[in-house]
């Protein structure tokens, strides 16, 4: 079973990914913010991350430089971002622009997971 951290201060959007990669068989972490996310990843083992872009204090981007920069730098990081056009030329593997289908979401989880292994 792979293993997932999502990162993003909306409660609700934390609650619904969770929800449905728990459903599509992924070990779902949480963090509501960027600096408990990267506190997170830094004492686990994660097969992948899904981290919001814009949030109060440590934002995705810094999220997604600290991954680079670590250990474990090819871990694979999904942005999600209102403003996905923004965030071209990013270190992120993918961007999902909000909203997001459940499919997308499950469909770009599994692809990510699978071609790192």
């Amino acid at each position: 079973m792979s293993k997932v951290l999502v990162i993003d201060d909306e409660k609700m959007m934390v609650s619904l990914v969770r929800q449905v990669l728990s459903e599509a068989d992924f070990k779902v972490d949480t963090a509501l913010a960027g600096d408990d996310g990267l506190r997170k990843f830094t004492g686990g083992d994660y097969d992948l991350v899904i981290t919001d872009i814009r949030m109060p204090g440590t934002d995705g981007h810094q999220v997604v430089n600290f991954i680079r920069a670590s250990e474990r730098g090819k871990t694979p990081v999904i942005g999600i971002s209102g403003t996905p056009w923004l965030l071209k030329d990013s270190a992120f593997d993918r961007v999902l622009a909000k909203p997001f289908s459940i499919k997308s979401l499950i469909d770009t989880a599994q692809s990510l997971v699978t071609a790192s292994n």
